[in-house]
């Protein structure tokens, strides 16, 4: 190692073969081992103690990354970013000792690629390490994607032309190569965990695992354990350890569906490794690391959902680092026919049988309200192609279903006084509609686009007050 300036500069045997980072930090101290540290992960290395000094490593040799620390002596580390998305091939990492959450959330939203919070370990300097990409080939990823799109119909998995969902790639795009969480809502059966999947398809984590987790599926008393795992005897039942998804998903992605259904208490638990990158499982003492990217879903509108208690402010802020709508697919109506086109495909290659619809039928279904959006299609298509007595399908085969308002059409006027909490909104709306639909629990699901399971957890809330005709009338049956 010898020191160029104010610079240290780390060789290895053969420089041209390894990744180059920059270390910008003006605890030269801290910066000699950091930069041993990542020379050790097989790197070369060299370090600046300043703004000017970064940019003159730069113009030497440009780096694979940049660790860059914001408080500097001749300014905010921020000024670089223009500098280092000049560099086409280089990524930017966040390091920061002071873990404030404004600064971190406004380096992600710019484009940097990770974050440290200082005092930082090996295993969490060595996870973003071993994320180093160059940019030009995530784009590369995203450009083979988008040729898909304009010749087949479909990015990735998700499939449609629509403007609205080119602007879902583009978000995709945009946020998929660093490591800002993403808050995902819509309705349900819009494809959020399709879009989180592709999320992690096209991010540096994309070789480690991706778990999906619904929590409103999950027992609320079961639901800690599942997420940050337990210890052997920490409760009845529990004769062994347990690894939760933190630790089975580690350097990978870790998608929460329905996060408005997780428990306040255990919403306050992952705030805290949102912000510290630290848990413990249930019964342990010792601190664990995670070294997780958190895509998170609702089919709640939050700010409704932090209003009726559903939902923690502090985590709404901390997840709605980069959020995505979805859009219904009523709301794009062009992308019916390919979509279905597609499912009918797929189910034709499984089943060994080809059929094909009816031009008709494609303009009835494109006309459709799909109050069960992208999933309601699916399961129609699914049963038309088993009803269908030849190749074609034709508009006999199809059900006569109505749209969500047409079902409603007779429904009872529902008066709300002005001022009513939105917790109070949401139960009366609930049951209103359960009581309409005549106590079908998966129609009411599906015309007030939420998850049956989601309804169930509602109607459960909502029984627990003693004066609650629900309890009293058979509506918490169990689904099966």
């Amino acid at each position: 190692m010898q020191k160029r300036g104010d610079a240290i500069l780390i060789h290895s045997p053969e420089p041209t073969e390894l990744p180059h980072a920059l270390l910008v930090d003006d605890d030269a101290d801290a910066a000699e081992t950091m930069a041993m540290l990542i020379a050790s992960e097989g790197f070369t290395v060299a370090t600046a103690g300043s703004l000017r000094d970064a940019r003159r490593q730069m113009s030497l040799q440009e780096p694979d990354i940049v660790l860059l620390d914001l408080m500097l002596p001749d300014g905010s580390g921020m000024e670089l970013f223009n500098d280092v998305k000049a560099l086409p091939n280089a990524e930017l990492v966040l390091i920061t000792g002071h873990a404030s959450l404004d600064t971190s959330i406004q380096a992600l939203r710019l484009g940097a690629a990770d974050y440290l919070v200082k005092p930082m370990s090996l295993k969490q300097l060595q996870g973003v390490l071993s994320r180093v990409s160059r940019p030009s080939a995530l784009q590369a990823v995203a450009s083979d994607l988008q040729s898909q799109l304009e010749s087949e119909g479909h990015f990735g998995a998700l499939w449609g032309r629509s403007p609205e969902m080119r602007r879902v790639y583009d978000q995709i795009v945009r946020v998929a190569g660093t490591a800002a969480s993403v808050f995902l809502t819509g309705e349900s059966g819009t494809g959020k965990e399709v879009v989180a999947r592709t999320v992690h398809d096209l991010s540096r984590r994309r070789a480690k695992p991706f778990f999906a987790v619904n929590c409103g599926a999950i027992s609320p008393h079961l639901i800690e354990s599942e997420i940050f795992g337990h210890e052997k005897g920490s409760f009845t039942g529990a004769d062994r350890q347990h690894l939760g998804f933190f630790e089975r998903t580690s350097g990978g992605t870790l998608f929460l569906d329905e996060i408005t259904e997780m428990p306040l208490d255990l919403q306050v638990k992952l705030l805290r490794v949102l912000e510290s990158g630290t848990f413990m499982r249930v019964g342990g003492t010792q601190v664990q690391e995670a070294d997780v990217r958190l895509i998170a879903a609702t089919n709640r509108n939050p700010l409704q959902a932090v209003a009726s208690g559903k939902l923690r402010e502090d985590l709404l802020y901390r997840l709605n680092v980069f959020p995505i709508h979805l859009p219904a697919l009523r709301d794009r109506a062009e992308d019916v026919s390919l979509i279905a086109r597609h499912f009918l495909d797929q189910i034709g290659e499984r089943e060994g049988e080809k059929k094909r619809f009816a031009p008709e039928v494609l303009e009835r279904l494109a006309g459709h309200r799909w109050v069960g959006n992208v999933r309601e299609l699916r399961n129609v298509v699914y049963r038309e192609y088993v009803m269908a007595t030849g190749s074609t399908i034709v508009d006999d085969c199809l059900p006569q279903a109505q749209s969500a308002a047409a079902s409603l059409g007779g429904a009872p006027t529902l008066a709300i006084r002005i001022g009513t909490p939105l917790a109070e909104v949401d139960r009366q709306v609930t049951l209103a509609t359960l009581e309409h639909l005549g106590r079908q629990k998966e129609k009411t699901a599906a015309t007030l686009g939420i998850s049956l399971k989601t309804l169930y957890n509602r109607l459960k809330e909502y029984a627990s007050d003693d004066d609650d005709p629900v309890s009293e009338s058979g509506a918490l049956d169990e689904a099966h």
